[in-house]
């Protein structure tokens, strides 16, 4: 099983960009495979029901985040959890991507989301209702922009053209693609165009069942030969008891990276983040 830290630019890590540095180092050097952000420009407030976060929770831009990790870093990946896509314009989008890939060797994977907030949305300047084909029409652009030259891509969402945006990815096509989400249109464009599976705050049963319907959708779908293997990843639900049982019973639902979201008093004090980074691998993984 393969370990990744949840929160990398929320919380303490947001405010101070020493400790955000000294918690992906010593990450690093604890054997974490990976560390992740999350992803939101406006939080709801008052808050809905779906809210992640309290209204004040602070968030960094991710790939600012990540860049900022990718220089103090040498083996760690670096990862979004995941990116809203739909609420991205692709150019930049595709340019920002790049960004961080370049900056860590390739470290970065790529993880995409469709978007559930309408509050943040509406303040974002973009429909919710359409977010799913807009999501599809973006990823395309994303891939022309970084495999094109004279990029040519026009449709009702999408206009790019007569452009070329260099430098292009460390891998050919783009880092690697993980799709989050449960819905049936986020596990098809999983198994059409990813590498992997992102589930957040799935049980091992929740997530075994994914994992069936992925299978599943695989054998009906004409996925390409070169995305591989499925890779799956879970974070579980808040205030889950972390423990060695808890990481095999993901092993038996399938389950290649645990994702972990530190307790929330843990995420906003220096010390207790640095041993919960420290220790968690060794008690987990034993």
């Amino acid at each position: 099983m393969r370990l990744g830290l949840f929160g990398i630019n929320t919380d303490l890590c947001a405010l101070d960009p020493r400790a955000a540095i000294d918690v992906a180092v010593a990450a690093e050097e604890a054997g974490w495979e990976s560390v992740w952000t999350g992803e939101h420009y406006a939080l709801p407030d008052p808050p809905v029901p779906a809210s992640p976060a309290r209204p004040d929770t602070p968030f960094l831009d991710p790939f600012v985040a990540l860049g900022h990790l990718a220089g103090a870093t040498s083996t760690l990946l670096l990862g979004t959890g995941v990116t809203v896509v739909p609420v991205h314009q692709p150019v930049i989008l595709a340019k920002q991507v790049v960004s961080v890939d370049r900056l860590s060797g390739g470290r970065f994977l790529f993880g995409v989301g469709v978007g559930y907030l309408e509050p943040e949305f509406r303040a974002l300047g973009v429909s919710l209702a359409d977010r799913g084909v807009r999501t599809d029409d973006y990823l395309d652009a994303l891939q022309a922009l970084w495999t094109s030259s004279s990029v040519h891509v026009v449709g009702p969402r999408v206009s790019i053209s007569g452009v070329t945006a260099e430098p292009r990815p460390v891998r050919p096509g783009g880092p690697p693609l993980h799709v989050g989400g449960v819905a049936p249109g986020a596990l098809r464009r999983t198994v059409l165009r990813a590498h992997g599976w992102y589930g957040w705050a799935v049980t091992p049963e929740e997530t075994a069942a994914i994992v069936t319907q992925l299978a599943e959708l695989a054998d009906n779908l004409d996925r390409p030969a070169a995305l591989g293997t499925l890779e799956i990843s879970a974070t579980p639900p808040p205030r889950t008891p972390l423990d060695a049982t808890l990481v095999s019973a993901y092993a038996e639902a399938g389950v290649d990276r645990l994702i972990i979201s530190p307790p929330g008093r843990v995420r906003r004090d220096r010390e207790a983040l640095l041993r919960f980074v420290r220790d968690t691998p060794a008690a987990l993984l034993r």
